[in-house]
């Protein structure tokens, strides 16, 4: 009991005297703070000798990448800027005010270093949050502040969508030089550890270089320093929506080869395989700046079209001799051998039509002796006991030998416009798996830029 009692009676006293003691603290906060500023100015360099150098420690917390507008190029970041220094008019002895060491006040009452970023591409200027600085016994200062920018970068889309870019952010003074005020780097690249990942982009990093530039201006020198931001792009949405349909949709142009020319179907089907390429030509078109540089994706766009381009017109030509009408001439004799035997068995084609691959030609065959003369009597004698019968049958063998001479003109056409189709079936089958080919290895070009 007795135990239990002293155990209460020590928590009273303390429940008694923390409110005292915090409000000892907040009284020599509050004499603190009117001593250290009765006779300061924040509009001046905080050092006891003007060709003293205020040293400037500058520390950048990347948080996130907001955006990356890629058409006028300027990123949009959120940062965490850290700047410490040392003021030598606010300094005390911890002793003198109960042992307080820190306090912290706003910052608009200390003299704050003009830092700014110099490729800033924000029209306001007014992206940054008025934060508290917290202050130490021995002049410390150091200012926390979270801060949205943005930035000029120049992108390369030279590579797109699998590209990688580089986006400087330049801090330095606005009116102080090199001998007014210097800065140095905290850490050798950005700190990362609280970044929250980007969909589109990879972090790959963020290093920090002091470097010290004259400028024609003036002849003293001008401290900065540049992080330089790593990025690579996440190309995994444009491959399943740009390069994949893109893909499919070059894979259909060589089946127009395959289509039958009587289906009427051929050209239509070239003609809409580049109609939906110019359409994602012009997506791609519309997130791309305008630059002499073509992306990648592009590239592919361009000569896929222009291989749908020549497919369309190669079969206009091939329908063109498909359609070969009776009038047609014979298939030339460089044509039989190169194209009716030699491509045909490459091109797998072996359903021909009559005579193809012997590559025979059609040619009159006149009607024989018997058949062309009439049957004289009489010894030849025109005249005769039949004179009536045999002018009958005169007419009826003319009338007989031009039947037939038709039907070998007939044949003649059909044989000729047989192989001429011949002609066309066999360049179908070797333009297709020629294009097959062709978009089989542009489609392997563009994919292996991804690995």
């Amino acid at each position: 009991m007795k135990l239990l009692r002293s155990g209460s009676i020590a928590s009273l006293l303390l429940l008694v005297f923390l409110p005292v003691c915090s409000a000892a603290h907040g009284r020599f906060a509050q004499k603190l703070l009117n001593d250290l500023f009765s006779n300061y100015t924040n509009a001046l360099r905080p050092v006891e000798d003007t060709d003293h150098i205020i040293n400037v420690t500058l520390q950048i917390t990347l948080s996130q990448i907001i955006d990356m507008d890629e058409r006028n190029q300027i990123l949009t970041t959120y940062l965490w800027i850290r700047q410490v220094w040392m003021d030598a008019y606010l300094t005390w002895k911890k002793e003198d005010y109960d042992g307080l060491d820190t306090i912290r006040i706003p910052s608009s009452y200390v003299w704050r270093p003009d830092i700014v970023l110099y490729n800033s591409a924000d029209d306001e200027f007014s992206s940054s949050m008025e934060t508290n600085v917290v202050l130490r016994n021995d002049g410390q200062v150091m200012w926390d502040q979270p801060a949205i920018t943005k930035s000029s970068c120049s992108v390369d889309v030279a590579f797109f969508p699998f590209d990688v870019q580089q986006c400087h952010l330049t801090f330095g003074s606005w009116t102080h030089n090199g001998n007014q005020m210097d800065l140095f780097n905290a850490l050798d690249s950005a700190d990362l550890a609280d970044f929250v990942p980007n969909v589109e982009w990879e972090v790959l990093g963020m290093p920090a270089k002091k470097n010290v530039i004259l400028y024609g201006c003036c002849s003293d020198p001008y401290p900065d320093i540049t992080f330089t931001l790593h990025l690579k792009r996440r190309a995994s949405f444009y491959i399943f929506n740009l390069l994949i349909p893109c893909m499919m949709i070059s894979f259909l142009a060589p089946l127009g080869f395959y289509l039958p020319a009587d289906s009427g179907e051929k050209v239509s089907l070239g003609v809409t395989v580049l109609l939906a390429l110019t359409v994602f030509q012009l997506l791609v078109a519309e997130s791309m700046p305008p630059s002499e540089s073509v992306p990648l994706i592009g590239k592919y766009y361009i000569a896929t079209m222009t291989m749908v381009t020549a497919s369309t017109a190669l079969t206009i030509f091939i329908m063109n001799i498909h359609h070969c009408g009776p009038e047609a001439r014979p298939v030339p004799a460089w044509a039989e051998r190169f194209i009716l035997n030699y491509l045909a068995r490459i091109c797998f084609v072996y359903e021909v039509g009559d005579n193809c691959l012997a590559g025979t030609s059609a040619r009159k065959h006149p009607l024989s002796q018997d058949e062309s003369e009439a049957p004289s009597t009489n010894g030849g004698n025109p005249r005769g006991p039949n004179w009536d019968c045999v002018c009958q049958h005169q007419g009826l063998s003319k009338n007989i030998e031009y039947i037939a001479n038709s039907y070998q003109d007939q044949r003649a056409a059909q044989l000729r416009i047989g192989e001429w189709r011949k002609v066309a079936k066999v360049m179908d089958r070797f333009f297709m798996w020629l294009f097959f080919i062709m978009v089989f290895f542009m489609s392997i070009l563009i994919l292996g830029k991804a690995i």
